[in-house]
């Protein structure tokens, strides 16, 4: 019913920056909430930002100050701005969508910050 599909990912060097793109389409009812997740080698996926429908937004300490979650309304599509990045950001990065109730995931998209 909804798909979401992410952009922008690849390999730059620390302290460079990217964009990542979430492109949303179909029954789009209710967007309860947008937000990137982030699975690092080795490790658990976790929260990086998110948004609420009312604009409200969350950060992950690591990322706070650096990565920005922005959503523009008449194009369906999410990004999340990241800058300085780290090598510890070397993840696949997943896009999420809350249409009501119900989580929608795109396939991810990698991100790799090396010399």
């Amino acid at each position: 019913q909804v798909r979401v599909v992410e952009s922008g990912g690849g390999l730059v060097q620390p302290g460079g920056s990217l964009r990542l793109s979430c492109a949303a389409s179909g029954s789009i009812f209710r967007l309860s909430a947008m937000g990137w997740y982030r699975r690092g080698p080795g490790k658990q996926r976790e929260l990086v930002a998110a948004m609420t429908s009312t604009g409200t937004t969350n950060y992950a300490d690591s990322v706070k100050g650096r990565f920005t979650i922005s959503r523009e309304n008449d194009k369906n599509t999410v990004y999340l701005q990241m800058n300085r990045l780290k090598p510890e950001d070397t993840a696949v990065y997943y896009c999420n969508l809350v249409v009501t109730s119900t989580n929608y995931w795109g396939q991810g998209t990698q991100v790799t910050v090396s010399s």
